[in-house]
């Protein structure tokens, strides 16, 4: 900030014992004056503001923040006849070297033929519209299935997919140099997407890439590494009494998972290696500032 220093006084004579009550007072006025600064210079409603985030910053070893995460344990398929069991375990998603790894590997339970984990931030992370990212470097064989995705805190439209499904990012082994963004919604269930591809020869398991989602009452925007690559502003919802932009107008949590095998992915077969790893170096969520 500028000094301000009366004409008949030098910057010495205000620092005389004498003087610093006066300049005391000077400070406090100048203070008492930025909040009225900001009514003349308010925030752009246009920009991101981080709101939450997890920097995956915890000892080596230790489990997903459980302040933010929660564990889905099962083996039913999950709807899309996977042949993993997700579970809790430290041999399935844990933190090493600031990251967080969820760890797919070949081993029967429950009925299952490989394990791995799948976490959400439901009633502990919830948003309505917002920008997503996740730092992120992707597994690569076949029959894996990674993604980053959302759905609805509550089913206020009704089960799914009529309370709708964002998926930020998904990719099939099969096709490992490129993602798919998604919006699932309506019954009948509908579905749109866009894909994004690597240059010839890449993978997304070469490097780490930041996967985004912009979401905005009338439309989302899809990005990797800050390269738009998929706008979507029309969707519908057959419930009743609920018109454009139901379903996506309620809160949404954040879901992070490794799937195996699946009728979209495919099954692992003899080419197949494991254990398989998804690290995550960061998931950050912004929103625009309040008017």
């Amino acid at each position: 900030m500028r000094k301000v220093i009366p004409p008949d006084k030098t910057e010495e004579d205000m620092m005389k014992p004498g003087n610093l009550p006066a300049l005391l007072l000077l400070c406090i006025s100048l203070s008492a004056c930025a909040p009225l600064a900001n009514l003349f210079n308010p925030p752009d409603p246009n920009a991101w503001v981080l709101v939450w985030n997890d920097e995956f910053d915890q000892p080596n070893g230790s489990a997903p923040n459980p302040d933010k995460w929660n564990h889905q344990k099962g083996g039913s398929g999950w709807g899309n006849a996977e042949s993993q069991y997700y579970t809790d375990s430290r041999q399935n998603s844990y933190i090493q070297d600031g990251m967080l790894v969820i760890q797919a590997n070949k081993e029967y339970m429950m009925g299952r033929d490989y394990t791995s984990a799948r976490l959400n931030t439901q009633f502990k992370g919830d948003w309505q519209y917002g920008r997503v990212e996740i730092r992120a470097k992707l597994p690569n064989t076949q029959g894996i299935w990674p993604a980053f995705w959302m759905l609805p805190s509550k089913m206020t439209y009704g089960i799914w997919p009529t309370s709708g499904e964002i998926d930020i990012m998904e990719m099939i082994g099969k096709e490992p140099g490129r993602v798919y963004g998604t919006l699932h919604y309506g019954n009948p269930h509908t579905y749109t997407s866009g894909t994004y591809d690597l240059p010839a020869g890449q993978t997304f398991a070469d490097d780490f890439h930041v996967f985004a989602l912009e979401w905005e009452p009338d439309e989302f925007r899809w990005y990797v590494d800050d390269n738009l690559f998929y706008t979507k502003n029309d969707w519908f919802t057959s419930s009743k009494q609920a018109p454009y932009p139901a379903p996506f107008d309620q809160e949404f949590h954040l879901l992070i998972n490794m799937a195996v095998g699946g009728r979209w992915p495919g099954y692992p077969d003899e080419t197949s290696v494991f254990p398989q790893y998804l690290y995550v170096d960061y998931v950050r969520v912004y929103q625009h500032p309040q008017p």
